[in-house]
């Protein structure tokens, strides 16, 4: 069967709406809104349809703008020599392999629903579009090998190694998901690269927020609480109760029942995906219970109506305060290091206060209590001590 028809280019691009017929079964069909697309019907040798006529079927071959009338004749040459030989083109067809980057977008998709909040989804896909699409987003995902993924690795390796070793992992999945799919065949590049230790390894230096010594927080919450701002009396909170920054900013108020004093963040906020309930103190009751007035559905509502304040709202609020070594998350560490040299508590109780796991996942099993009362008054005397000043 010879590549011909009764079609040329400038018919392709100027034939009004309809069914234009090429010859051989490829037709090429305009719709009224002008957009224009390929498609072939071809007869499947010894099968019937559910009348038990001849099987006769359509396939879509793709848009006019993207595929040529000669990649088109070919396609739907292609197509016609299976239905001659017996073969349904649907399931022999060769398959189109997709670019590392539509699977990339395709698996960022499908785990939406996974993610812990669009913040991590949105890190996830980020991290590929700056530094491996560049680079491989439009090669097949079936030629990705070893080279191409050290095209991304290497030049953030030692320099921005965390970041390194998170788009590896991110490069795994998508790789290991084509290969789910069917579009790669044999080892993942990204674990050959691991096990044959090719790239040079990095000592990662563990760095700590800047924290405040607990001595001198009375001093500080003392200042802070003179100033009116909204950052301000949430850095109070989160300085009381030894939250993390996203479990404060997004608390709402059906999270915190009065009568029980008590606030329950949910798992969905909470970085364990875990609820975890903190027990309140007056002085954290006295910061929340003027905020109802506002009539918010958020706690520490920000600049946009029933919106939380920016994620950096309360380190500007230090920043303001003239600390620049000192972080919001570092409270935390003060409130572990009070803890442990004030308070000498029990490590479980200081430990499940910031919401960290403690013990084996066997321990937590049989260890179902969250220890409520006795953290309730650990957070008393940490009141205590903050307010002190």
């Amino acid at each position: 069967m010879a590549i011909s028809g009764k079609l040329t280019k400038k018919l392709v691009e100027n034939l009004g709406a309809g069914r234009h017929g090429d010859g051989n079964g490829l037709y090429l069909v305009v719709d009224p809104s002008g957009a224009r697309r390929w498609i072939v019907r071809v007869v499947v040798k010894g099968q019937k349809n559910k009348n038990g006529g001849p099987l006769r079927t359509d396939f879509g071959l793709g848009g006019a703008d993207v595929v040529s009338l000669h990649q088109a004749r070919e396609r739907a040459l292609e197509y016609r020599r299976m239905a001659k030989q017996g073969l349904h083109p649907r399931f022999h067809a060769p398959r189109e392999i997709p670019t590392f980057e539509e699977v990339a977008g395709q698996v960022h998709i499908d785990r939406m629903p996974t993610w812990k909040n669009e913040k991590h989804g949105q890190q996830w896909i980020n991290t590929l579009r700056s530094y491996a699409f560049p680079k491989i987003g439009r090669m097949p995902i079936d030629g990705i090998g070893q080279p191409e993924v050290l095209m991304c690795l290497s030049p953030i390796w030692t320099e921005k190694h965390e970041t390194a070793r998170r788009l590896a992992q991110r490069i795994k999945v998508v790789l290991d998901v084509a290969k789910s799919k069917g579009f790669r065949e044999g080892e993942n590049p990204v674990t050959a690269i691991r096990e044959g230790q090719v790239l040079p390894k990095v000592r990662a230096k563990v760095k700590h927020h800047s924290a405040m010594r607990w001595q001198d927080v009375p001093e500080f919450y003392a200042d802070l609480s003179k100033r009116r701002s909204m950052a301000a009396k949430a850095l109070m909170f989160t300085c009381l109760t030894g939250s993390r920054t996203g479990e404060v900013l997004g608390m709402r108020w059906a999270e915190l029942d009065f009568d029980e004093k008590v606030w329950t963040c949910p798992e969905a906020r909470m970085k364990t995906g875990e609820e975890h309930r903190v027990p309140l103190t007056a002085e954290m009751l006295s910061i929340v219970e003027p905020l109802r007035a506002l009539g918010s559905e958020i706690v520490f509502e920000g600049q946009k109506r029933h919106k939380p304040l920016s994620n950096m709202a309360m380190l500007m609020q230090l920043r303001r305060m003239g600390l620049e070594s000192v972080t919001v998350h570092g409270f935390r560490s003060t409130f572990r290091d009070w803890a442990s040299e004030a308070a000498n508590v029990p490590r479980e109780i200081a430990e499940m206060s910031l919401s960290h796991r403690v013990g084996s996942d066997v321990e937590r099993a049989y260890a179902r209590s969250d220890l409520l009362d006795k953290r309730r008054d650990l957070m008393e005397r940490w009141s205590q001590v903050v307010t002190s000043g």
